[in-house]
């Protein structure tokens, strides 16, 4: 079966990557979003799950069975080498499911939704990038209206991702979000038409 055209979706915090994959959906285009395959293959009676309780131990489980994610946090960040355990644990999983996930899509083409799409080998997966982009001003704000975090909280989040200079070489196309949704849609708009037309022309190859 011909794979179909995967477009890979990133920004920055506050850059407006939910609102823009939320019109691709208003478009028929189905949408594989990273944040919550990430949180699904952790779920109770997941494998994820049952393999992190196995190196962590059963503290890593609330009273429901679920993943205490705070207890976890916490002790990532007292332990350097946890990380790397847990990551050796989801990344694959979260990776498998994607996959999973892009293959089952019966749309045009489907879309891969990630904020680290470009930090992460997870560009690897897509055939196109578009970045959502927005000046650090505007991300900040947003964020801190939307997240409730410290504005010192999101400038360490963006600091702590890819600068935004050099998501912009890698990616294929750029739409700036200046925070007028109507703007961001007439943007979208021919890009969709776009994708449509690669999509068809991989089909026929």
């Amino acid at each position: 079966m011909q794979a179909p055209f995967i477009l890979g979706l990133t920004g920055g915090i506050g850059s407006g990557k939910s609102a823009a994959s939320h019109w691709f959906e208003t478009q028929g285009i189905q949408v594989v979003d990273a944040d919550i395959v990430a949180r699904e293959v952790v779920e109770p009676d997941q494998p994820a799950l049952h393999a992190i309780q196995a190196a962590f131990g059963d503290w890593v489980l609330d009273k429901t069975g679920a993943l205490n994610r705070k207890a976890l946090r916490e002790h990532i960040f007292q332990h350097a080498n946890a990380r790397k355990v847990l990551e050796g644990i989801t990344h694959p999983a979260i990776r498998q499911s994607i996959i999973q996930q892009l293959q089952d899509a019966t749309s045009p083409y489907v879309i891969l939704v990630s904020p680290l799409l470009l930090e992460t080998n997870q560009h690897e997966l897509t055939d196109r990038v578009l970045l959502i982009d927005a000046s650090e001003d505007l991300q900040i704000e947003r964020a801190s209206q939307r997240d409730r975090q410290s504005i010192q909280q999101i400038r360490q989040i963006i600091q702590a991702q890819m600068p935004r200079k050099q998501k912009q070489q890698l990616a294929h196309d750029i739409v700036l979000n200046d925070g007028h949704l109507s703007h961001l849609y007439a943007h979208l708009e021919p890009l969709h038409q776009k994708y449509l037309s690669i999509a068809e022309q991989k089909k026929s190859l």
